[in-house]
């Protein structure tokens, strides 16, 4: 088959070869000029430049705001200002910051400790508090005992209307709201009544023996 020609110019055989890798290399040119033409043309164009600046702005707000969560979290963890100031530092280096801040923070925050502390010492403070004895044979006893169980000794009095255990200062049951000084009114008033009727049967039966001393 004979090669292509150029100007009405036939070339056969070897001289063929040069001419056609020549054309072959011609049309990649041609293709590599056109590709990058429609990349530049791509850059420069209006879509790309909006594309890039957000996506540069939401690059920018992504990193002050991993800076900004590292300077609160070591806020919240860190007492120290010092190293509080070196772990906001650290949160401003891009992605790596962040990521050795979460390796090596403290794993509880201020808040933690301090309720954590707060709890033992009331637990201290319940393991040493002295338990309850009773007055007369120091038996351990509860604070809802009304009686000793070892020595049967009076510790508490009983609530008139709920039987709940009541201190001696009390002026009020705390259970049932009903006053302390009532109730001993009312136990006065019943204490008179049982004297009032015993002083009237002992008087009653000295009477009777009277009157069969008497008769005999």
């Amino acid at each position: 088959m004979p090669a292509p020609t150029i100007a009405g110019q036939q070339r056969h055989g070897p001289e063929a070869l040069p001419f056609l890798s020549g054309v072959f290399f011609a049309d990649r040119r041609a293709e590599s000029v056109a590709v990058v033409g429609s990349l530049h043309t791509i850059f420069q164009s209006t879509a790309f430049e909006v594309a890039r600046n957000l996506t540069l702005f939401f690059v920018a707000v992504m990193w002050l705001g991993l800076a900004f969560w590292v300077h609160r979290d070591a806020r919240r963890r860190i007492g120290d200002p010092w190293l509080g100031a070196t772990a906001t530092l650290l949160g401003l280096v891009p992605l790596a910051g962040p990521l050795a801040y979460l390796l090596f923070r403290p794993p509880e925050t201020l808040a933690d400790v301090k309720a954590r502390r707060a709890e033992l010492r009331a637990l201290e403070r319940h393991l040493l508090r002295p338990r309850p004895q009773c007055p007369v044979c120091r038996a351990g006893i509860e604070p809802s005992y009304l009686v000793c169980p070892v020595c049967t000794t009076q510790l508490k009095k009983p609530c008139g209307h709920c039987s709940a255990p009541l201190e001696p200062l009390w002026q009020a049951c705390p259970y049932c709201a009903t006053p302390v000084a009532k109730r001993l009114e009312l136990a006065e008033t019943d204490l008179d009544a049982a004297l009032t009727a015993e002083a009237a049967l002992a008087s009653g039966n000295r009477g009777s023996r009277a009157r069969r001393v008497g008769a005999s």
